[in-house]
């Protein structure tokens, strides 16, 4: 099986190095347009293995996309971070373009690769890669989800003082502070969160969740990685060991929770096949509301790309 990373930043190669060390898959590509950067984390990573005991092997590459040729997986990463000055919609602009260019490359060398996208903004930036990329729906999909549930978790474990392990969640709509966590769908070892934590404290859990990258930018003066990378590792490692794994996942609805032509995070189950079901929950009236609302800022943002014309 193999594996492409595009884009060798601090995401890109904490994921390329879990893919590595799991060995999920027998090769793994990390690909990016800065000369020597991607060779070099490859190589790094690489020289691990006799340390870690793995045989996955890590190739770099500066902007060579045959070398990618016939992945069963392609993760996007590639993007500039929002600079000061710039607005959202020149942030939309400039990652779009990037995006698309390495979307066209993808699908040319690896017309049968499901397509995981992580570049932000995350949800317009699936977005852009579904239209550039032309392929079906359950093949592009975006990153978002894994994520965002991991650092719910990750509180409620540190503030009930149990294991993460124990410790699954539900959480739906856009990736940032629209996104709706589901305290009802949201248990430790099967026992119903709401039973183990006061109302308040899991309120501002929930706050703390959706400003999440936010705190770790204010902390370190730059986005995230390791648990990003690993995110996307674990979305590779359901399809390619086609683990039937239910994730929260950025996807392509039309009809599903009564929305049409919009990528928003839902329940999926992930296997070989990329999404092989949508899961719809029975949202009560309050949870309804709160997934309108972030789909609502989604489409906006939706719009600034389709004003564009990325994929004409």
């Amino acid at each position: 099986m193999k594996v492409t990373v595009v884009g060798a930043g601090n995401v890109g190669a904490t994921c390329a190095d879990v893919l590595a060390h799991k060995e999920i898959a027998n090769e793994i590509v990390l690909l990016d347009i800065k000369e020597g950067f991607a060779e070099g984390k490859a190589l790094d990573i690489w020289q691990t293995s006799p340390i870690n005991q793995y045989d996955s092997r890590t190739i770099g590459s500066t902007n060579d996309y045959s070398k990618t040729a016939n992945s069963d997986v392609v993760v996007i990463t590639s993007g500039l971070p929002r600079k000061p000055g710039m607005s959202r919609d020149d942030l939309i602009a400039t990652n779009a373009g990037i995006v698309k260019m390495v979307t066209e490359n993808v699908v040319k060398h690896s017309p049968n690769a499901k397509i995981i996208c992580v570049s932000n903004p995350l949800d317009v930036m699936t977005y852009c890669t579904y239209l550039t990329a032309k392929i079906d729906r359950s093949k592009v999909f975006g990153m978002a989800g894994v994520l965002d549930t991991a650092r719910y978790r990750a509180f409620l474990a540190t503030e009930l003082g149990v294991s993460p392990k124990d410790i699954q969640a539900v959480l739906m709509g856009g990736h940032g502070d629209t996104m709706v966590p589901l305290p009802r769908y949201t248990t430790v070892a099967g026992i119903p969160v709401t039973e183990l934590i006061s109302k308040e404290k899991l309120d501002e859990i929930i706050e703390r969740t959706k400003f999440g990258g936010g705190e770790i930018v204010k902390l370190l003066g730059t986005s995230a990685w390791y648990a990003p990378g690993a995110a996307a590792a674990q979305m590779v490692e359901a399809i390619i060991r086609d683990q039937k794994r239910v994730f929260p996942v950025c996807a392509w609805l039309d009809g599903e929770y009564g929305m049409k032509d919009i990528f928003l995070g839902v329940p999926v189950i992930l296997g070989k096949d990329g999404i092989e079901k949508i899961i719809e929950l029975d949202l009560n009236d309050e949870e309804k509301a709160m997934l309108n609302e972030s789909a609502e800022a989604v489409r906006n943002v939706m719009a600034v790309l389709d004003s564009m014309n990325v994929d004409a």
